[in-house]
Formats: structure tokens, C-alpha cells, sequence
């Protein structure tokens, strides 16, 4: 009998056009999604962390500002996410539960689901693999819990799925339908989140080597590469101008954490600090099955038991590339940038599984059961969950600060910054606040002139003293005692410090 992998290999129609399982798998993600977001919805999780509440917010203030308009977007972070939830979040009932960014984090992880399993059926043809590849991730509970609030996480690894795997369809059959599509799904990743950026330099090589893996030369990789590219090269050209207009530089690179010194420029360090989030996010089984699986893909490969279009599933691997630079860089360790790997991880294992002839089946059951051992989805202790919890405490004591707020929608502005306060602003929305009652950086030229004198323009600055070493007001405050002259410290808590002037 003839194993069926090959069967998927000789014929590229074989496998995902003639199986409903891609859709069922898909369907199924949604269903569990829901479940999912009701679940930490119940448990009030859903916008505990800080930066699900900060994309909101900058969604929100387009339009809601004193200074509205497309600059509004800012240039830290990628603009598609709050693009997509730019108009559902002036409805104040969206913006105060991040339903909408919800709703686009559960599609997301339904079609990751969906191109999951239609890579492996492509290259292997075993329904196991997919089922295994696609459990492990809809069971992890830090996925489970991301895909359950407003975090970007989630549209950055469907939108990643995508583009691997249109790239993969075009590489069959060269259509300029294929290449269109793969070229527009890579450009919506790089502008949600930093990590696609490696993966599209990766998909990028991988796409020349497969055309010369194929016999086809490196001219018709590189003519390929051009089609790939077009659409994310408009989308970057754009970014950059957009950053220039906003903050003044072309691409920021700084400014927005303290170095940590244990991480910085210390290579070793870094590389175990990201192998240890993929043990912790995934488990050590799926860690270990990881690199296993990427030695026998990289194998097969070479050998000629996978086509030559199967390098471009190693470009999941890119999303390692972002974390590791930004701990090299000194950024603050934060394990969810290794949430992406877990995912990567799942589809090379669900790969391997799908390639292996004998007992695949018997292979992806005791995988699964390994993972679930140590990873079970709605774990209280998941990293992410524990991590999304940090400043709850913080956010109970900051109430009574809200008591000494000014009334919101009158003529009082109370000046703050953004870059660190984007969640509690957002948390105040239930008393009523609009952001327009705010002078943030994202207010220009008003903001410019407040830092200079701020008493010439607000009675009320709000700042954050303690995390991260407190915030640029915080800052300014220590480096120039003038520049609080005339105001007086009124209320704080949670690390947050509220003064009044007369």
C-alpha cells in the first residue's frame, strides 16, 4: 500500500481541494473562540492587560480628540489593528468591552486554522497531523487567552497563515491571482505587528530556494520574489512617511522602555530567554517536538520527499527573529513575544507528524497527550494569564485618583501621557471620560507648548511615577522642578500621581 503522502506529493490536488477538514477545523475555532471570550469574560480578564485597553484607545482617538485625524494613529505601533477597529470603537459600548477587537481576534484564529490545515494536507495528506497541529494551538490557554481579547496577537498569526500559505498556492501553480493575493495577506501582517517583518524577509528566501530546488533557476525566484513583494513594499513606504509626519523620524526605534541589562547585547542570554518562553508558553514536549520536527522537515526537504515549495512552512521560524532582536536591544522581557512561536512550533510538529508513514496517528495521540499534560486550556497559571493580571492590583488603587478628577466633558483638561496612562484613560471611559478630555503627544503642536509651560494650559497634569521608571512627565518633573510650579499634588495611587493648579 502506498503511503499516502506521497500520493499528496506526486498530485498537488490531492489532499485540501478534496477534504472538508480545513473548514471543519475552522468552524471549530470559532465555536471555541466564542466559548473562550465568554469564559475570561466571566472571570473579568478580558481587558485586565494593559496593552488590550492601549490599542482601544488608539483606535478610539482618530476621532475622539482634541486634535483628530489619520495622525492620531501614531507611529510605535502598527496601524492596521486600529484601522479595522477604528469605527466600531466610537461606539462606546464596543470600546468600553472590546467586543469588536474581540470578534476580529477569534476570526483571526479560525483562519490560522483553516491555512494550518491546508499546509499540511498540501505536503502530507494526513488529516492527523492537521487535527494535531491545529488542537494544539485552539487548546493553548495563552493563545486561548489572547484570541479572547483586544490584543493583536491573534489577527498577526491568521494573517501570517495566509501569506505562507497563498505563497505556497502561487508557487504550484503561478497564477497571478495567487501571487496578488500572498503579496496583499504579507502586507496586512507587517502592518499589524513587528514580527511579520522577519517573516517576510524569510518568505521572501524561501520562495528563490524553492524555485531552485524545482529547477527553475533563481532568475524565475527572484521574478517571483517581485511579484511577492509589491504590495508589502507600498505598505512600508507608506508606514515610514506616516512615521515621519507623526513623531518626525522616519522609523522609532527607542524611546518607549528602559534597557534591561541582563538581556542587552548579550546573545547567549537572549537565545536561552527565548527558548524558555517557548518551553514555558508551550510546553517542554512541544519545545523539544519543535526542533525535532524542523531537523526532519529541513531533511525530507533536502532529500526530495517534500516538494520544493514546503521551505516556505520554514518561515514560520521568523517569528523568533523579533523577540530576540528586541531583548538583544535591551527591551524588557516579556514573554508574550514568544506567543508566535508556540503557534510556529504547532504547524512545523502537525508537519512532521503528517510526514511520518508509519503510525502518525499513534505519534500525533501521545503528542497531544503530552502537551495537555503540562498545558491545559483555561489554566489559571498560564504565563499569559498571570502576565495580563500585573496591574490589576494597580488599577484598584488608581480609583482614587479617578475621585479627584475634574467632571469629564466640561472645560477642565487634565494633561497626560498617552505612552503610558493609554490604559487608564481607557479604564475611565466608564466614568464617563472622552479622550478628548485629554492633552496627550498625539495632540502635536498643543502638546509641544504644554511641556514648555504647562500651567499656561491645563490646571491638571496626570502622570505615572513608578512603572518603568515613570513616565516623560514624570521625568521632566525631576529634571526640571519648574516645571510643576504652581501645582500641587492632590492624589495618587497605583503608581499614578494627579496635581491641580489653583
Amino acid at each position: 500500500m502506498s503511503d499516502p503522502s506521497e500520493k499528496s506529493i506526486a498530485d498537488p490536488n490531492a489532499g485540501p481541494s478534496r477534504s472538508h477538514l480545513p473548514l471543519s477545523l475552522a468552524g471549530l475555532a470559532l465555536g471555541w473562540g466564542l466559548v473562550a471570550a465568554l469564559v475570561y469574560w466571566q472571570q473579568g480578564l478580558t481587558l485586565s492587560h494593559y496593552d488590550a485597553k492601549g490599542h482601544l484607545v488608539v483606535a478610539r482617538r482618530v476621532l475622539d480628540s482634541l486634535t483628530p485625524g489619520w495622525l492620531q494613529l501614531g507611529a510605535v505601533w502598527l496601524p492596521l489593528p486600529h484601522v479595522l477597529n477604528l469605527v466600531p470603537v466610537q461606539v462606546d459600548a464596543w470600546y468600553r468591552t472590546g467586543a469588536s477587537a474581540i470578534a476580529i481576534s477569534i476570526v483571526s484564529i479560525a483562519v490560522l486554522a483553516w491555512c494550518t490545515a491546508q499546509l499540511i494536507l498540501r505536503f502530507t495528506g494526513s488529516r492527523a497531523g492537521a487535527v494535531a497541529a491545529v488542537v494544539v494551538i485552539l487548546t493553548n490557554p495563552n493563545l486561548l487567552y489572547l484570541q479572547s481579547t483586544p490584543m493583536t496577537e491573534p489577527l498577526l498569526l491568521g494573517l501570517i497563515g495566509l501569506a505562507l500559505w497563498w505563497t505556497i498556492a502561487a508557487l504550484d501553480d503561478g497564477s497571478r491571482k495567487q501571487w496578488l493575493r500572498a503579496s496583499g495577506a504579507l502586507a496586512l501582517a507587517l502592518m499589524t505587528r513587528y514580527e511579520a517583518w522577519p517573516v517576510a524577509g524569510a518568505l521572501l528566501a524561501a520562495t528563490v530556494v524553492a524555485r531552485w530546488r524545482e529547477g527553475a533557476g533563481v532568475g524565475r525566484g527572484l521574478v517571483d520574489v517581485a511579484r511577492l513583494a509589491s504590495l508589502p513594499a507600498v505598505a512600508l513606504l507608506w508606514f515610514v512617511v506616516h512615521s515621519k509626519a507623526t513623531v518626525g523620524a522616519w522609523f522609532v526605534t527607542g524611546g518607549f522602555f528602559v534597557a534591561d541589562p541582563i538581556y542587552q547585547h548579550h546573545a547567549v542570554a537572549v537565545t536561552g530567554a527565548v527558548w524558555w518562553g517557548l518551553r514555558v508558553l508551550g510546553s517542554e514536549v512541544l519545545a523539544r517536538a519543535a526542533a525535532l520536527a524542523v531537523a526532519l522537515i529541513v531533511y525530507w526537504w533536502w532529500r526530495r520527499c517534500l516538494p520544493a515549495s514546503a521551505v516556505v512552512a520554514l518561515a514560520w521560524l521568523g517569528v523568533a527573529a523579533l523577540p530576540w532582536y528586541a531583548f538583544f536591544q535591551g527591551h524588557p522581557l516579556r514573554i508574550r513575544y514568544m506567543v508566535p512561536l508556540v503557534v510556529a512550533s504547532a504547524v512545523l510538529v502537525g508537519l512532521a507528524v503528517g510526514r511520518l508513514p508509519r503510525w502518525r496517528t499513534a505519534v500525533a495521540a501521545l503528542l497531544l497527550c503530552g502537551i495537555w499534560w503540562t498545558t491545559r486550556p483555561f489554566d489559571p497559571k498560564a504565563a499569559m494569564v498571570v502576565e495580563a493580571q500585573w496591574d490589576r492590583p494597580k488599577s484598584l488603587a488608581r480609583r482614587a485618583v479617578t475621585r479627584c478628577l475634574p467632571s469629564p466633558g466640561g472645560d477642565e483638561i487634565v494633561m497626560a501621557s498617552m505612552g503610558s496612562l493609554a490604559h487608564y484613560m481607557q479604564e475611565l471611559s466608564h466614568n464617563g471620560f472622552a479622550l478628548r478630555d485629554f492633552l496627550h503627544e498625539g495632540n502635536g503642536d498643543l502638546w509641544l507648548e504644554a511641556l514648555q509651560r504647562p500651567r499656561d494650559h491645563v490646571r491638571w497634569i496626570l502622570m505615572e511615577e513608578v512603572a518603568e521608571g515613570g513616565d516623560m512627565l514624570a521625568e521632566r518633573a525631576r529634571r526640571e522642578p519648574a516645571f510643576l510650579a504652581g501645582f500641587t499634588r492632590v492624589c495618587e495611587g497605583g503608581g499614578v500621581v494627579l496635581y491641580r493648579a489653583p
